[in-house]
């Protein structure tokens, strides 16, 4: 056997791993592939991307719906986007705290929308019950670290902060595009949402 055979047969083993830590593995390297490709990549093209052989995959998904239907409900997942939103520093002005909270969340979208544009309504056998699922218990628990992150402001909002947290957690979802102006900022969006469309001495 040649050293290069030596090498990708131990590569190929990965020892080690337990078949949950395999099967996040394969979901890590399959999504940004379905972004690519959508329902159309091969399992044999995700095994390359996460040096195993293909039969690997076979051996923690059913089958290639499986695999895309754990993609999708980890796309859908709250948990990273959870996770920043928790970190970020209560002792900010509040205008900072969203801005930062904006961009984990406009990251989070943008991940999700890659996924589930790419797999369109080719995502599995059972799409939509999935999705809907899985975003009604993303915007749960997102809306409720939101509200956490506002809650140092209470007294000083017109509404309570999970009211508002669900308003702007809106605003991120439907923000609109045009063609000839640039998107809003992080601070911007959080600037628009608290003190509007007035600029400067105006507002």
């Amino acid at each position: 056997m040649t050293a290069s055979k030596e090498n990708q047969t131990a590569r190929r083993r990965a020892p080690g791993m337990s078949p949950e830590q395999r099967r996040e593995m394969i979901i890590q390297t399959a999504i940004p592939l379905i972004a690519e490709y959508g329902a159309a990549v091969t399992t044999a093209k995700i095994a390359r991307a996460a040096g195993i052989g293909e039969g690997t995959i076979f051996r923690v998904f059913a089958d290639k719906d499986e695999l895309l239907q754990a993609c999708v409900a980890k796309a859908l997942s709250p948990e990273h986007a959870v996770r920043e939103l928790d970190a970020i520093d209560v002792s900010q002005p509040l205008p900072d705290r969203l801005a930062e909270a904006a961009e984990a969340l406009q990251a989070h979208l943008a991940r999700m929308g890659a996924i589930l544009g790419a797999l369109g309504h080719r995502g599995g056998k059972h799409p939509g019950s999935v999705r809907g699922a899985g975003r009604d218990e993303s915007t749960t628990r997102i809306r409720a670290a939101l509200a956490e992150l506002l809650e140092p402001d209470r007294a000083s909002l017109r509404r309570p902060p999970e009211q508002i947290a669900a308003l702007f957690f809106g605003l991120l979802f439907t923000q609109p595009r045009t063609e000839d102006e640039p998107d809003l900022t992080a601070q911007e969006l959080a600037e628009v949402f608290l003190y509007g469309a007035l600029s400067g001495d105006a507002a």
